[in-house]
């Protein structure tokens, strides 16, 4: 039961609020629920735990006396949620706490509303690029310059090799010095990719028909035999993106999903979209918020990456594969940065998945 504006007396609440503790009270996630009049009417353990704030001394209050929301909290809720990805809140006791905030409306019952706060170091990972370390900015621009520098001398080697294969000597030995080169060359074309500045040209766009794109291909290659589910939002707007930069960071993640997958009995990949309302994320260290309200997802029921990585996934030449070269996560993140999203990594659900989870902006209409 909540407690009335008085503080005591206590007051009848719709049907659906008794249930509360008994659907959130074992949830892992900490969960705030928000009675029309703006005041808590339950907290689960997580929450408590989070906030170090006990639910007794929570239900009643207002909302914002027991934490301060995100900055843009007001601005930018449209009737439909907020959402705010890596953001600092500060609780009523001055604890100060890294959060993912998503605030929703629950359905059927006006007024009533459901906070979920995602602690952010634990949720997910998240790769933008104005927060790289000088590690990675250094190996970026080693790459640029091992690309530039390394091709040419590359294309003597070949040269030379194919010369020696026409005189007649040793054939074996020659063809493999060339199998080599042309080795060293893909991995330096890679790399010139991951260096590429020139800007993207980015348009409105249906993003369905890429992913179908993409879908298809990978099952008719990498993904051969595997299962790629499809979870669409069919009332998604146009992206602002550009088509061949998006399609190679699907292409890109489907081919990490369908390579985590290998030798598994019963291996799925899942393509998901949604719109998420009032979702807005920074973009870079000191950088105001921008609405990415596209959500793309790639899933997969693989074992994820190395707890020791994990934080480093998008960062050049770290790979958790023993063939890996560690470019591939860290061009999908340049690409989609490039396009003005960001690109995140997870391990969430019910069993637990690898999820990939890109955030796009809108195009304007």
């Amino acid at each position: 039961m909540a407690f009335a504006r008085g503080g005591l007396r206590r007051r009848p609440v719709p049907a659906l609020g008794p249930n509360f503790a008994e659907t959130f009270a074992a949830l892992p996630v900490a969960v705030l629920v928000i009675d029309p009049d703006g005041r808590i009417a339950h907290a689960n353990a997580a929450c408590e735990a989070l906030l170090n704030h006990a639910e007794t001394t929570m239900i009643g209050q207002p909302y914002d006396a027991v934490l301060s929301p995100p900055d843009g909290y007001v601005e930018r809720r449209d009737g439909h949620g907020f959402a705010a990805f890596d953001t600092e809140i500060e609780a009523v006791r001055g604890l100060r706490v890294r959060v993912d905030f998503v605030e929703s409306h629950v359905a059927d019952h006006p007024g009533w509303r459901i906070v979920t706060l995602h602690h952010a170091p634990h949720s997910r990972r998240v790769a933008q690029g104005a927060d790289r370390t000088a590690g990675a900015r250094a190996a970026v621009g080693a790459a640029a310059m091992l690309a530039h520098e390394i091709k040419n001398p590359l294309s003597g080697i070949r040269g030379a090799a194919q010369l020696l294969a026409s005189s007649g000597e040793d054939r074996e030995l020659t063809g493999l010095i060339t199998t080599e080169v042309d080795r060293i060359a893909a991995l330096i074309d890679r790399m010139q990719d991951f260096t590429d500045t020139r800007p993207l040209k980015l348009v409105p766009t249906n993003v369905y028909p890429l992913l179908d794109h993409a879908r298809r291909v990978a099952l008719a290659g990498f993904a051969r035999g595997m299962v790629i589910e499809e979870r669409f939002d069919p009332s998604l707007p146009p992206v602002l993106i550009d088509p061949d930069a998006f399609q190679q960071v699907m292409m890109n993640l489907l081919k990490n999903a369908a390579e985590a997958l290998a030798g598994l009995a019963q291996p799925r990949i899942i393509l998901s979209t949604a719109y998420r309302h009032g979702m807005s994320v920074s973009t870079g260290s000191g950088r105001p918020r921008q609405p990415l309200p596209i959500e793309i997802l790639v899933m997969d029921n693989g074992p994820g990456a190395p707890e020791d990585i994990a934080e480093h996934l998008f960062e050049p030449f770290v790979s958790g594969k023993p063939e890996g070269k560690g470019l591939g996560l860290p061009l999908v993140e340049k690409l989609v940065r490039d396009q003005g999203g960001i690109v995140q990594y997870a391990r969430e659900r019910t069993p637990e998945m690898t999820v990939f989870r890109i955030l796009l902006p809108r195009a304007r209409a």
